[in-house]
């Protein structure tokens, strides 16, 4: 004969008022914790807090979290443009030192940026032989 398994035991979870679902929406939404961290701390399930972020969300704070999504985005957008701007830049002043013989950058950047044109100038040499 098979053992039996015992019943599952559901989780049990106690009530939260009004004023602390929305203590935990707000926290949830200006980023200070998790919806998992919140489950754990405040003992309630994960999509008991998605059902009352979707029903106790405001309209406004519903922008508010696309808006700073969108920022972060474009934020990351614009970082990759000036990071492709200092390359093509820096290989700029990279092949005029070598046709000029000239190190401009170490007299007139700050360090980092002229040993990053350093490099360049010496990945060239090394391509062209």
């Amino acid at each position: 004969m098979k053992d039996k398994k015992p019943p599952c035991r559901k989780t049990s979870y106690k009530k939260i008022g009004f004023d602390l679902k929305l203590t935990i929406i707000d926290q949830i939404q200006n980023g200070r914790i998790s919806v998992n961290h919140a489950s754990e701390k405040f003992q309630v399930s994960r999509s008991s807090i998605d059902y009352w972020l979707k029903k106790y969300s405001t309209l406004e704070q519903k922008k508010l979290g696309m808006s700073k999504k969108n920022e972060i985005k474009k934020l990351k957008e614009r970082i990759e443009e000036l990071e492709f701007v200092k390359d093509f830049q820096q290989d700029i002043i990279a092949d005029m030192e070598l046709i000029t013989g000239v190190d401009l950058s170490k007299k007139s950047l700050p360090k980092t940026l002229a040993d990053e044109i350093e490099k360049k100038k010496q990945n060239r040499l090394k391509e062209n032989g």
